[in-house]
């Protein structure tokens, strides 16, 4: 047996012993791929184990995820921080080798990966920020950013529409450093891909664009595989995908080529005789050989070679080109300069309705100067969202240096991608629709919040105010669904103020996604002479009309375009002898982060009259108003009407809220 057949061998057995342990898992897979994963590892893929942040490592994806046990035998065998016991521990509470890749929880994962298709778009994302970056600061003799994406897909992977929307951006950009490897093994959970599948993979990704190899059957080839990698690297105009056979659960005598082996243990007699095929120990568990240990592991040193080389590689380059050296740390730390946000307007009743999707694309202008890592566009609806940055062009093939993103209408691929150039680094990413169609692309969003990536999304056309496009183009349940998605800060600003304050939130924010709920109708600019400033934004909810005795008798708490309503209503109300406290409330996630003597200065415990105003679903509302409290939102679809008549047809008046509220105080009293 070769060192190279015993690496592989390796790498099957403690995929096969893993699952086995763990009594659940995907062993399949990593036995057919196990050949692939040793040449990429071995021969072509550049990383360093002790820095799995070094920053011109090439990105490795395992789109099928749940193949996880590939990536963590590799991982380990090459000397990444995973051990033999975190082998051992796989699935297991509080281990870093879980069911799948996991970004954050393991060294050397780049981005989480299970939904099928995300890591096919998140590597998309990470090609365009590679080539965004090289195109900025590369010079000759000096290429600082110079790396490849590898991505290992699978038959689920390219069945799922996902993977569509990324293979066509993907060829139509020309991302030449996106190299991926289809994984033809024939079978899926129900059976034979024939089942379901007979798409010509090859001519499908030919007509994409993309530079396509068909190795046949050679899953075992490490020849053809390598020569395959190095091939799709000389196809520099053209993203890659080399076809390879494999056969799921090589080796395992009565299960290989069955569905049997794509999702469950082998058991105990089948795992001693698929061993014996290997030619390795029956008995042995989780066996490394020491030569092969010795021998995968000159990956650390080889590493620490192509590292120091790059450093060295920018020594030169901070001494030739120094204001560009600084200008590349900026984009890689993302600090906030002073002033930053010097530029941004701030409006008055004077200037005027503002819908607040248009004071969006005023702060990103405004800003776009001093923040030049930031980037972002829209899923084919700029004229609408209205993000384009307008010192920039469109980021394209050949003018990758712009900042302007077209996604067309791909609104999934727009934000898994986005997720990639998070992942990548250098880049801060937004991503623009109308709201309702995040239904489009939540799989990526919801990943992006796992791995709490500081994407911006921005949603405009946010209620039953989009009006005449009727209730297809209309959210009612949407803040109540995205509210409820961990991580995520939904942020719906009251009008141009708290959108320019919202802006400037969602750019300070590091931890986790911030959505932006914008409207397409024009809103009334708040006289703040007169109400409180929109900076209360900061805290997520905040008084912004006091009651005018000492204590409200009523609490009217509104988020968006209804504050205007609530304001409205409290001088009526007045006039009925109920002194109303107003609260705008942009954003649920930070008002919770706020220490609990300021949630209570806003909604004091002791006034428990409270109505909830907002054009979405009620979903979630007794958070703030209490058990018994009154919601004013909507349980039905919208219509196709003029927003106004919208309004008025779903009870969002001043009248209603009045009597509503006049209900409530009296109720409580």
């Amino acid at each position: 047996m070769t060192i190279e057949e015993k690496c592989i061998n390796t790498i099957r057995c403690l995929a096969i012993d893993a699952v086995q342990k763990a009594g659940s898992g995907h062993p399949g897979a990593p036995m057919a791929l196990a050949p692939a994963a040793y040449v990429l590892w071995m021969e072509h893929l550049r990383y360093s184990p002790e820095n799995p942040e070094w920053f011109n490592r090439d990105r490795f994806v395992l789109s099928n995820g749940h193949a996880s046990m590939l990536q963590y035998a590799v991982l380990h065998l090459t000397g990444y921080d995973i051990s033999l016991d975190d082998i051992r521990n796989f699935r297991q509470w509080g281990s870093n080798t879980a069911g799948h890749p996991e970004y954050g929880l393991t060294p050397g994962i780049e981005t989480t990966t299970g939904p099928l298709g995300q890591g096919l778009m998140n590597g998309v994302g990470m090609a365009m920020a590679e080539a965004h970056l090289a195109a900025l600061f590369n010079k000759e003799g000096y290429p600082v950013v110079n790396h490849y994406t590898y991505v290992f897909c699978s038959d689920g992977d390219l069945m799922e529409g996902a993977s569509h929307e990324a293979a066509s951006l993907a060829g139509h950009l020309g991302l030449g450093k996106l190299i991926c490897l289809y994984d033809d093994n024939h079978i899926s959970i129900e059976g034979n891909t024939s089942l379901t599948y007979s798409d010509d993979v090859a001519r499908r990704f030919e007509a994409y664009g993309w530079h396509v190899q068909n190795l046949g059957d050679k899953g075992n080839s490490l020849e053809a595989i390598s020569d395959a990698f190095r091939q799709a690297r000389q196809a520099t105009g053209k993203p890659s995908m080399i076809l390879l056979r494999t056969h799921i659960g090589y080796g395992a005598p009565n299960k290989q080529d069955t569905p049997e082996v794509h999702g469950s243990p082998l058991g105990e007699e089948e795992v001693k005789r698929t061993k014996a095929f290997y030619g390795w120990p029956e008995e042995e568990t989780f066996l490394v050989p020491a030569e092969v240990r010795q021998h995968m592991r000159r990956a650390v040193s080889r590493g620490k070679e192509w590292e120091q080389a790059w450093r060295q590689m920018m020594d030169g380059y901070g001494r030739k080109y120094p204001e560009l050296l600084e200008k590349f740390h900026q984009y890689q730390e993302q600090e906030l300069p002073d002033g930053w946000d010097a530029d941004v307007p701030h409006y008055e009743p004077s200037d005027g309705p503002k819908a607040t999707r248009a004071v969006s694309s005023d702060v990103i202008n405004a800003v776009a100067p001093r923040l030049p890592w930031l980037v972002g566009g829209s899923a084919d609806l700029e004229p609408s969202t209205k993000t384009l940055i307008n010192s920039s062009g469109y980021f394209e093939k050949g003018q990758y240096h712009n900042r302007n993103l077209a996604w067309g209408v791909r609104e999934h691929n727009m934000c898994g991608a986005s997720s990639g150039m998070s992942l990548h680094g250098g880049v801060r990413p937004f991503a623009a629709t109308f709201f309702i169609f995040s239904d489009y692309a939540r799989p990526a969003i919801r990943l992006a919040c796992l791995m709490k990536l500081p994407v911006i999304y921005v949603m405009t056309h946010d209620s039953i105010g989009l009006g005449e496009d009727g209730p297809t183009h209309q959210p009612v349940e949407h803040l109540a669904s995205l509210r409820a998605m961990p991580n995520m800060c939904l942020i719906r600003p009251a009008d141009a103020n708290e959108a320019a304050y919202a802006w400037r939130a969602a750019i300070r924010r590091k931890e986790g996604p911030t959505m932006l709920v914008l409207t397409r109708q024009k809103l009334p600019v708040f006289d703040r002479r007169k109400v409180a400033g929109a900076e209360g934004l900061y805290r997520g909810a905040y008084v912004i009309s006091p009651e005018r005795g000492s204590s409200p008798g009523l609490i009217l708490i509104a988020t968006g375009s209804e504050v205007q309503l609530a304001l409205e209503a409290q001088r009526k109300l007045l006039e009925k002898d109920i002194d109303a406290r107003v609260v705008s409330m942009p954003s649920w996630e930070l008002f919770r982060r706020q220490p609990q003597a300021y949630r209570n200065e806003v909604l004091p415990p002791e006034v428990p009259a409270r109505l909830a105003i907002e054009a979405g679903s009620p979903e979630g509302w007794r958070e703030w108003v209490g058990d018994d409290g009154s919601v004013i939102g909507i349980t039905r679809f919208g219509a196709s009407a003029p927003y106004q008549e919208n309004f008025r047809h779903y009870g969002f008046t001043v009248e209603n809220i009045v009597n509503k509220a006049r209900k409530r105080a009296l109720e409580i009293s």
